[in-house]
């Protein structure tokens, strides 16, 4: 039996993803509907007429009627906002996420190594993996004296690091890239501090139960309403495959069936990206003389979208 890999070239788009949602973006508004940004879901009800939602923004309260509806949104926040409320809601209180920050830093100096990414083994810093983003396309950093790297942080809401102001955390990141040598901090020249909330779903002991008993409820109560993505149902998919879901969900509407079963999307839990057999370059240590770091990193070069 061969071993699935990772692949050595990919396509993304020039600008960073953005590129894919502004151009979905665009598409549903060239076909006459609405994207509605800024808005929090305070209410989702389903009655005679199909689904009513309750949303509010800065303009105030807003109410959409629909047949169906396709959640992307945490399973647990989903169920909290369903009126009445389902009985799965113990179920779904069970689930915990691990949330996720990056700090961008800017950075005086030529590329600072050749990977698109480095996950970081060092117990005497705090960062887990670093991006380097013009790796993934030169256009994301134009500014060719100007290197951008993003340091990643896994955390949770409210604890030490989430909490911490944007200048700590610049500070913190900026420290730790002179800890692991890969830059002179007096070559950083600011930075940029971005916070996810709920990024990973986390895998328990009983977060299996807990889905399955989500999923056999509310496919029972509400069949028009359709769970997608990593955190619409509780699983921990790549981007690609999590865009699947959704994809094929929307075919599943348009076509008034169950033509695919968007939880098998993925299912191989050995899976990562496919490439031929034997297509994966690990690359060493690329860390400067004297640096203190243990680094791991896989290399692969992307190849350009065309802009959308």
């Amino acid at each position: 039996m061969g071993v699935k890999t990772l692949l050595e070239t990919f396509r993304y788009p020039r600008r960073g993803p953005g590129m894919m949602w502004e151009a979905a973006r665009d598409r549903v508004v060239a076909g006459g509907n609405l994207v509605l940004m800024g808005h929090a879901l305070n209410q989702l009800s389903h009655d005679s007429e199909g689904w009513r939602m309750t949303s509010s923004s800065a303009t105030g309260e807003h109410v959409i009627r629909a047949q169906h509806v396709i959640s992307s949104a945490p399973m647990r926040e989903l169920a909290g906002r369903l009126h009445p409320l389902p009985a799965c809601l113990p179920n779904a209180m069970e689930l915990q996420y691990r949330d996720f920050l990056t700090v961008a830093l800017m950075i005086r100096s030529p590329d600072l190594f050749p990977d698109n990414w480095i996950y970081i083994h060092d117990p005497s810093v705090k960062v887990g993996r670093i991006q380097n983003f013009r790796s993934w396309s030169p256009e994301m950093v134009p500014d060719a004296e100007l290197a951008c790297v993003g340091l990643e942080y896994f955390c949770f809401e409210g604890d030490g690091l989430w909490a911490s102001s944007d200048d700590d955390l610049v500070r913190l990141a900026t420290e730790e890239m002179g800890k692991l040598g890969l830059c002179d901090p007096k070559w950083v020249e600011g930075g940029v501090v971005v916070r996810q909330e709920k990024a990973y779903p986390v895998y328990d002991e009983d977060y299996a139960a807990q889905v399955a008993a989500m999923r056999a409820n509310l496919e029972a109560s509400y069949p028009t309403l359709h769970l997608v993505g990593r955190n619409g149902m509780h699983r921990y998919n790549n981007q690609d495959h999590a865009m699947m879901t959704a994809m094929l969900t929307v075919r599943n509407i348009l076509a008034g069936e169950r033509l695919f079963d968007i939880w098998a999307v993925n299912e191989d839990a050995e899976y990562h990206e496919a490439g031929r057999e034997g297509e994966v370059e690990v690359i060493g240590p690329t860390v400067p003389d004297g640096g203190r770091a243990a680094l791991s990193s896989l290399r692969a070069v992307p190849k350009p979208l065309k802009a959308a």
